[in-house]
């Protein structure tokens, strides 16, 4: 159960977006883009203070940027944080036919997922699972100690015996943990 704590935590702890709030989204995106060419480089997205301190900052700054690409526009940077909007009570009625929020909970663990895999093999392997853990947690716990964990992860959430984790598995060691919450992004202060 902790390993599902600890996939979880990891990825951040940040707020909701409403629409009332994209106004000021907007003025908080305009603040960031000091070369005011409507669009975020990655510096830019540095800036931000909780980004700069959290350990998997630049895995979760990667994210806002298209393959290929080393700017964000406005629609991309909401398309992107709204992976992190909490879901509404009254969200979770809606139509069950639509498209998928971005904010569903399966979306929110797609996107976990994908900062933990690092080469987009559709699998998180023992090295991509030390790798992060290595950013979480710096220099405070020994490379053997890290092993243990990444080993006894893989152990608890592996289970056609291919030694890494696939989404499915990682869906399964998360179902417990409570996602909405644990993934929310402070944007407005």
């Amino acid at each position: 159960g902790n390993i599902g704590m600890l996939i979880c935590v990891s990825v951040v702890s940040f707020t909701s977006v409403s629409h009332s709030q994209i106004t000021r989204l907007y003025s908080r995106f305009t603040s960031l883009d000091k070369g005011e060419n409507g669009t975020l480089s990655r510096e830019d997205f540095q800036r931000i203070p909780e980004l700069a301190i959290n350990p998997l900052g630049d895995r979760i700054i990667n994210a806002f940027f298209p393959e290929g690409e080393d700017q964000v526009n406005f629609r991309g940077f909401m398309r992107t944080l709204a992976h992190f909007r909490p879901i509404e009570d009254n969200e979770k009625s809606k139509d069950q036919n639509g498209p998928e929020p971005l904010n569903s909970r399966s979306n929110k663990l797609h996107f976990a997922f994908r900062l933990y895999d690092l080469d987009k093999d559709d699998k998180i392997s023992r090295d991509e699972l030390l790798q992060v853990l290595r950013m979480m947690v710096g220099v405070n716990i020994s490379d053997e100690q890290l092993g243990s964990i990444a080993d006894r992860t893989i152990q608890e959430a592996d289970q056609d015996g291919d030694s890494a984790i696939s989404f499915a598995e990682f869906v399964k060691v998360l179902e417990k943990v409570d996602v909405e919450q644990k993934m929310s992004i402070r944007f407005l202060h």
